[in-house]
């Protein structure tokens, strides 16, 4: 049976408030085992005697997240959210605890094998809550939810990269993965009290059809080459960072102790950031903050190439962290909103993953030879660069301007 264009949103007498505290449930759950990924594991394997170099070849295992589109058609059309949800984060749970005998120092083929099932079950989560959260909510509702949004995915990376990373510690790996596992599970409990989601789907012709068509759409959008490039290089130096921060404190001397403690006032930072952004999002429009705010984002990776030039002191340390997290926070709020209204209801799964595929994918190949290049020229040297890399998006804003909603 075909669908109407516009089919009705799961809950949308609900008010507003009860949405956020369902947009803030889903997105803890897709932030936690993306900040296991990237914020606890990359000092879990420099601890482990790991050459930067195999660091920066380990974000290739982000490749699910780009191309997840190729599957969102399935989330799109079969079975319901729910379902979906419960059954990738039992299997998270499970790659946790695989981390357990997957030790990069002699088990490196396994390691690979996990992280790639974990990054895989997180892309899957990510399609379905994102799906979710684009039909749940009204175009004007945008800035507010993402803030929230942001805030719950910053608050899962919190718990992942600040509080089990300074645990680490004191009570041993194994442990850490464990107790990994065990939250992920609970948030599989949560999961039960969320309703179903389903809702009436785009209709299903099978085959590439259902990747076309989604695809086709987006490239009716007003200067669609612009739009699609912009979204390609928006966040291209924020994500080229990240690989090296962890590697780089690390090198520097400090303890996971110390770098657990930063990075989890530095997330609180982001989460203030980001609740910041939405509002101004809501106040000034999805256009006026993407520029402005995207701008302060780019401008914070100077912050890092000046702690390469200081002491090693533990004021640079919070310094360089809070100020990253916070305008990552700011750009963030504005630049999924963004997205999100670029989204038609209809193929909400398929064009969100396409357009997150994006951005995604300029970053990966930056991550995956960043550690290669800094080995090369210098921790100092690659900070700078990211930041170069953060430019290139602002020439395109003309042509943009054309498909923001007011």
């Amino acid at each position: 049976m075909t669908t109407p264009p516009n089919p009705p949103r799961p809950a949308a007498h609900v008010s507003l408030r009860t949405k956020l505290l369902w947009v803030a449930a889903f997105y803890f759950a897709s932030g936690f085992p993306f900040g296991i990924a990237t914020e606890l594991l990359p000092v879990y394997y420099r601890q482990r005697g790991v050459s930067l170099t195999d660091i920066g070849l380990l974000t290739v295992i982000a490749l699910p997240w780009t191309f997840k589109f190729l599957w969102a058609p399935l989330v799109d059309r079969i079975g319901t959210y729910k379902r979906w949800l419960l059954a990738v984060q039992v299997g998270l749970a499970a790659t946790m605890l695989g981390l357990l005998v997957a030790d990069p120092a002699g088990a490196m083929p396994l390691l690979w094998i996990v992280l790639l099932a974990m990054a895989t079950l997180s892309a899957t989560q990510d399609i379905v809550v994102d799906a979710y959260t684009i039909r749940l909510l009204d175009t004007r509702e945008y800035g507010a939810a993402n803030g929230m949004r942001v805030t719950a995915y910053r608050a899962a990376m919190l718990v992942a990269g600040g509080v089990l990373l300074a645990a680490a510690g004191r009570l041993g790996w194994p442990t850490i993965f464990v107790l990994a596992a065990g939250l992920m599970l609970v948030l599989t409990a949560i999961s039960f009290t969320v309703p179903s989601g389903d809702i009436p789907r785009a209709a299903a012709h099978g085959g590439l059809r259902d990747l076309v068509e989604p695809l086709r759409e987006l490239f009716t959008l007003p200067a669609a080459a612009a739009v699609l490039v912009f979204v390609l290089t928006f966040k291209l130096g924020d994500i080229s960072l990240i690989p090296m921060t962890k590697p780089f404190w690390v090198d520097r001397g400090f303890s996971t102790e110390s770098i657990g403690a930063a990075s989890t006032v530095g997330i609180v930072a982001a989460i203030s950031g980001a609740l910041v952004g939405g509002a101004l999002t809501t106040r000034w429009g999805i256009f006026t903050a993407l520029w402005s705010l995207g701008l302060v984002q780019a401008l914070s990776n100077l912050g890092y190439w000046a702690a390469s030039q200081l002491p090693a002191e533990q004021s640079v340390l919070y310094g360089a962290i809070l100020l990253e997290q916070f305008t990552a926070g700011l750009g963030t709020a504005a630049f999924l909103s963004f997205l999100m209204s670029l989204c038609s209801k209809r193929y909400a799964a398929t064009q969100y993953a396409l357009l997150s595929a994006l951005f995604r994918v300029g970053g990966i190949i930056a991550g995956a030879i960043s550690g290669a290049i800094t080995e090369h020229v210098g921790y100092a040297t690659y900070f700078f660069v990211t930041f170069l890399l953060a430019l290139p998006a602002f020439s395109l804003l003309p042509w943009v301007r054309r498909s923001v909603p007011d």
